[in-house]
């Protein structure tokens, strides 16, 4: 059965495919536990390049995920660079689409991942909770599937706002109507 909530666009469904690899024959039942956490808002997620920090509150505990992602290769920043000229430019499935097809697909490579849970296994509910959690947010706003990709240029940390909708306010209605 698909979940909608997790992996609705091309840069998502990258995370999701981390939870849920394509190669596995058969159910992982910590899955289900680790997507009521990540809609339950149990997962705080804080993103630099390269690196996820994750705290995910189970029980009586707050394990701390932590996860590396080696950055983006040259080729795929340069297509993403040409066609992401301009101030307001969501990524879209189409230029996802267009980085697969020239053979560069922007899909997140990972170096390390370690939990300070008891589970020695690196797939614990935390981590795969964090996986579902960047599915979600990169879904809300794929530029962060960018930030979490790039090259490392130094060692600034930033948190990301657990923002699930836009406010109209927030809009700027010259980005989506011309004046003729």
């Amino acid at each position: 059965m698909a979940d909608d909530d997790f992996g609705y666009t091309a840069w998502g469904r990258d995370w999701v495919r981390l939870a849920q690899p394509l190669r596995v024959t058969r159910p992982d039942p910590r899955l289900p536990r680790a997507r009521a956490l990540a809609k339950g808002a149990k997962v705080e997620v804080t993103i630099c390049a390269g690196r996820i920090r994750g705290t995910v509150e189970h029980g009586r505990t707050t394990p701390e995920v932590r996860i590396e992602v080696a950055p983006m290769s040259s080729p795929v920043l340069n297509i993403l660079t040409a066609q992401l000229r301009g101030t307001r430019t969501i990524l879209t499935d189409e230029m996802y689409s267009a980085c697969t097809e020239r053979g560069h697909p922007p899909v997140p490579t990972l170096t390390r991942v370690e939990c300070t849970c008891s589970d020695s296994t690196g797939r614990c509910v935390h981590v795969l909770a964090v996986y579902y959690d960047m599915a979600r947010r990169i879904d809300d706003d794929p530029r962060l599937a960018l930030d979490v990709l790039a090259p490392s240029d130094g060692p600034h940390e930033s948190a990301a706002v657990p923002q699930r909708w836009t406010t109209l306010d927030a809009l700027d209605p010259a980005d989506y109507f011309t004046v003729r």
